[in-house]
């Protein structure tokens, strides 16, 4: 890889989330909705859309859903609305039984899907000393993390190892030299109460600790007080991601009406560093992803339709 091509900024955008209620947010649900924001942050920029899924059972879009139907259905809506672009889907479940995202993973064969690379407890506090919601352990032990890593090498799909705390960021390396994958991408997480802050200085840190070389970007979640962060990836040469799954602010502390606007400021923190913006070709090609038409819904594997 050239380091004219490392220099481009590859944007991702952050369609939806999980849990926020579509009711009293701006965030899309289904397929047509998914694909309308989504092609307002593909023209702002955004080359790889993170997607979660949600029940499409009006008044339960707030909840998750597994339906390889549904993953289908959007996959297929996201692709026809912005040509070229990368997918990158979800996974994360607690408990060890990971057949909801495994029958997705298969189902729609993403260039790239998440592949949260350690265990936390996933905690927040409130003004009173009580807990925001009942503590929860956010489990992800090494064989499970291996069996995510398993149906990806088998479809085809990039991991990205999503890293809540700084020896999850050492683990990954681990995951490597133990033959469980051999690409490494790393999205360092930061703005989880009970994980790593937004912290421009934490995040020098962390892409020193990293495998040297490999590509990574930051997901930051909080309010206007995320964007010096977002620049700081911009200048130390992270890729960037954002939408209304990590926040609702832009810049100037105004509410975001969509997705769109968030990729335009993430634009805008890449040429402040004196980086364009990797085309869905380019980024491809920086990922070393195989051609559009072996990945997606309707995918062509071996010559047949998937």
């Amino acid at each position: 890889m050239s380091n004219n091509a490392k220099d481009k900024a590859i944007l991702t955008c952050a369609l939806t989330g999980v849990l926020t209620n579509p009711k009293q947010h701006p965030v899309p649900v289904t397929p047509a909705e998914m694909a309308a924001a989504a092609r307002d942050a593909y023209n702002a920029g955004a080359s790889i859309m993170h997607v979660h899924l949600r029940q499409q059972v009006d008044g339960m879009g707030h909840l998750p859903s597994w339906d390889p139907q549904v993953a289908a259905e959007i996959d297929i809506a996201i692709r026809e609305a912005c040509p070229g672009v990368i997918i990158n889907l979800t996974t994360g479940v607690i408990g060890k039984d990971i057949s909801g995202p495994v029958a997705c993973i298969r189902r729609i064969r993403p260039e790239i899907a998440a592949c949260n690379a350690g265990s936390l407890n996933y905690l927040k506090i409130k003004d009173d000393g009580s807990w925001a919601w009942p503590p929860m352990l956010f489990d992800n032990q090494v064989d499970k993390v291996k069996a995510m890593l398993d149906v990806m090498k088998e479809t085809g799909t990039n991991p990205e190892f999503e890293c809540f705390d700084v020896g999850i960021v050492r683990s990954v390396g681990m995951y490597k030299k133990n033959g469980m994958t051999d690409h490494l991408e790393y999205n360092f997480v930061m703005g989880v109460a009970s994980g790593m802050p937004v912290d421009a200085d934490l995040l020098a840190l962390l892409v020193k600790y990293r495998e040297p070389g490999a590509i990574w970007q930051t997901t930051l979640i909080g309010r206007q007080e995320i964007w010096p962060v977002h620049q700081a990836t911009a200048d130390l040469g992270g890729m960037l991601r954002t939408g209304v799954e990590d926040t609702f602010y832009l810049p100037n502390g105004e509410r975001t009406p969509g997705n769109g606007q968030l990729i335009e400021a993430l634009a805008q923190c890449a040429r402040n560093a004196g980086r364009e913006i990797a085309s869905p070709a380019e980024a491809r090609a920086i990922l070393g992803l195989q051609a559009g038409d072996k990945y997606g819904a309707t995918s062509i594997v071996e010559g047949l339709a998937a």
